[in-house]
């Protein structure tokens, strides 16, 4: 389906950010030695993980993490959900590119959410560290993202394309 009019709408995103933070079990130690690093930026900001991601961070920081269910029981997707629904504002995800996955579908389908709605997302620490210690994690930020009136209206009254 393609797009005759490029419609935006501006979604405001807070400056107190939902930040998404998954890792893939080769990855967790390096994303654990990461939220060490910037754990004063992360504590001004509302924490999500996939669930053992987030368990472990948890104990790291000593401060609470809301947890989805771990990656491959359905947490990759509770968090493509909540990016869906406007209510995460930025996806770090440590993944590892070197070791197949059994829900590898599930986080292709979250990367395209999160592409879809425009949100940030790092998928390596290099990346992670620009995005935290952007000042636009400090402040409002009019996040643009593409309005779906043609798509949702593809069909006429009749169903026609």
């Amino acid at each position: 389906m393609r797009l005759n009019r490029l419609h935006m709408q501006h979604l405001t995103v807070p400056a107190h950010k939902r930040i998404a933070l998954v890792a893939h079990d080769n990855r967790k130690p390096e994303l654990l030695d990461w939220v060490r690093e910037h754990q004063a930026q992360l504590k001004q900001h509302h924490l999500f993980a996939t669930g053992t991601t987030g368990s472990l961070i948890e104990r790291e920081l000593g401060f609470p993490i809301t947890k989805f269910k771990s990656g491959p029981l359905g947490g990759d997707q509770q968090i493509g959900a909540k990016i869906a629904e406007g209510d995460l504002d930025c996806l770090l995800f440590f993944w590892d590119p070197l070791e197949p996955q059994p829900h590898d579908p599930d986080v292709k389908a979250l990367l395209r959410l999160a592409t879809l709605w425009n949100i940030p997302v790092a998928c390596n620490r290099a990346t992670a560290d620009f995005i935290i210690t952007s000042p636009l994690m400090q402040t409002e930020y009019a996040r643009r993202v593409l309005g779906f009136e043609d798509y949702l209206n593809r069909f006429d009254a009749k169903g026609n394309a």
